[in-house]
């Protein structure tokens, strides 16, 4: 008898020497998830455990062959986009994407440590903003980069509240937006859902104290994998918010610089 397939999630992202970010968390997560990543580079990352020192963006044609190579022979349940490097790229992959439209996209492509190594980083964020955000499911996105980000709209408020920041992503195409970093007046962390109805839901965790890398990729490559199990995305959102505060709770140390979330923390605890 053969065994049952598991759910294939297909990532474009950076690779990440230290495995904290990018591809490499993203295959952890999903392997946690009970799911098979088939990793698509977009860039090659150079850097520690305390910061990212440079963005080697790949040619479009190589990421462009990469990913329709594996298309043309694997069922893909759910695209996961993170770093894409370039503009070129991002041209490419949402041209693939367009070719696969009832796949869903969970896009996470706004990291500020990487972002600064991009001297193009403005550009690419127009891109991101034109070709990839109208196909997303699922935009996932800090406050802060939210604000910067709705502000590149001509018809947005001078400062735009994070609804208004929201639905004017929502209205161009995207279906959900998840907001992480919200305002609590608790002092926890606070995360945000929204669709075109409005606030779908709010949770808020324990701030967990430390430098943590990593926290990003792995809720969002979390999400993907829910979603590629079968479930909701208010319900995936809130699973995979579980599942990365349990992996930031169990982080570790690996080097120096900051800490790295344990994705395979349940393999180690005791029965």
């Amino acid at each position: 008898m053969q065994n049952q397939i598991s759910p294939l999630v297909l990532s474009f992202g950076a690779s990440d020497p230290v495995a904290a970010t990018g591809i490499h968390a993203d295959l952890a997560t999903f392997a946690a998830m009970g799911c098979h990543g088939l990793p698509v580079m977009t860039s090659i990352l150079t850097g520690d455990t305390s910061q990212i020192d440079d963005l080697h963006a790949l040619d479009a044609d190589l990421v462009d062959e990469q990913a329709r190579t594996v298309l043309e022979d694997m069922p893909v349940m759910v695209f996961k986009a993170g770093q894409l490097g370039s503009v070129e790229n991002v041209a490419t992959i949402a041209e693939i994407i367009s070719d696969y439209p009832d796949v869903p996209l969970i896009l996470d492509p706004f990291n500020a440590a990487i972002n600064e190594q991009n001297p193009d980083a403005e550009d690419l964020v127009l891109a991101i903003r034109e070709l990839l955000i109208p196909q997303a499911t699922l935009l996932l996105i800090s406050s802060v980069e939210l604000a910067r980000l709705a502000e590149t709209w001509e018809d947005a408020a001078d400062t735009p509240d994070l609804l208004s920041s929201a639905m004017t992503i929502i209205d161009s195409g995207c279906e959900y937006v998840f907001v992480t970093g919200t305002p609590s007046d608790s002092g926890e962390i606070a995360n945000s859902l929204y669709n075109e109805s409005g606030l779908v839901r709010n949770d808020r965790w324990a701030r967990i104290p430390g430098s943590h890398a990593g926290a990003g990729s792995t809720l969002s490559a979390a999400i993907a994998a829910l979603l590629a199990n079968g479930l909701p995305i208010p319900d995936a959102v809130m699973e995979a918010q579980e599942f990365t505060h349990a992996a930031i709770s169990h982080a570790q140390r690996l080097g120096m610089g900051k800490f790295i979330p344990d994705r395979y923390f349940w393999a180690r605890e005791p029965e």
